[in-house]
């Protein structure tokens, strides 16, 4: 569905006249169906990326295509269901008027918009809210909003920036399951996050940037088959000694609970052996996540 093919763009200073590369020859392609994510430290050139996907900015270089067809035509003609990073709507409006004015803009009919409005409400459970100004609102009630307005429109292609920002752990909760229902085979839905384990739990691949560049793409079967080595936590019961099996392992400061370095196969074949022994194991997981592992080897500190 989304196509970028050798894609660059320029900022150049009005004062100074210098020039920025926000992003750098990115060759990227998002298929339907697909939850994809897009990660990077600060500055790494994400936003630039979004409004070249809705059709905000124009390219200095290359294509980007959705469709085929250059992004502003395809919003206009088709919409897209868009959470921007920091949710700016009139303080005086209620929760109510926003999304009424956010329906008719998205161009909803009446008794399209009604329904969709209440189920987005109900969704987001501002209901309890729904005649608060906007200026009344919390951070996290705020970005409901943002969320809310998002799930008006029914377009096949979904951009949700910085969405869990500001929500509390239950309504993250409720968010993933808003993009588990989003999911269809002629959806694209993107999530740009600095969350990484929200970003590893919802989408099938993630795209890091860093300095403009298109770093790495974290997902597929080949990753998932934990060929890699990586740190682990095992936590036994009882504080028993480590057994053979677990090549330079050390305690990680608190009786009975282990810290290793190896592939996930090879740990999995020992855990078992120690289960078989009678050890009782109460915890084995990563010290990282794989894409926060990729995510620093990527970027690393100097990105």
């Amino acid at each position: 569905m989304i196509e970028l093919q050798s894609v660059s763009k320029t900022y150049r200073s009005l004062l100074r006249g210098r020039t920025v590369r926000a992003l750098e020859d990115l060759t990227l392609s998002i298929s339907r169906g697909e939850v994809f994510g897009i990660a990077g430290p600060n500055g790494a050139g994400k936003s630039t990326l979004i409004s070249l996907l809705t059709g905000f900015l124009n390219p200095t270089a290359g294509t980007v295509r959705v469709d085929n067809a250059v992004p502003r035509a395809w919003v206009e003609r088709h919409g897209v269901s868009y959470l921007t990073e920091l949710v700016a709507l009139p303080p005086r409006w209620t929760i109510d008027r926003a999304l009424a004015r956010l329906a008719v803009l998205g161009g909803l009919s009446g008794e399209q918009r009604s329904t969709r409005i209440e189920h987005a409400i109900e969704q987001l459970g501002l209901a309890e809210h729904r005649r608060k100004q906007v200026r009344q609102l919390s951070k996290g009630n705020l970005q409901r909003l943002g969320l809310a307005q998002s799930l008006l429109s029914d377009s096949n292609l979904v951009i949700l920036d910085e969405p869990t920002h500001g929500l509390d752990p239950l309504y993250t909760q409720r968010f993933r399951d808003i993009v588990t229902a989003l999911r269809r085979p002629d959806r694209t839905i993107l999530i740009a996050s600095h969350n990484l384990d929200e970003l590893e739990r919802l989408t099938d691949r993630v795209a890091i940037l860093g300095k403009g560049r298109l770093q790495r793409i974290v997902g597929g079967a080949a990753e998932e088959a934990g060929t890699g080595s990586a740190v682990y936590r095992l936590v036994v019961a009882g504080g028993a000694e480590m057994p053979e099996g677990f090549p330079g392992a050390a305690v990680s400061g608190r009786p009975g609970e282990w810290r290793m370095e190896g592939t996930l196969a090879a740990l999995n074949a020992a855990v078992g052996s120690l289960i078989e022994s009678g050890v009782t194991i109460t915890a084995f997981y990563p010290e990282a996540s794989r894409l926060e592992t990729a995510f620093r080897d990527a970027v690393g500190g100097g990105a």
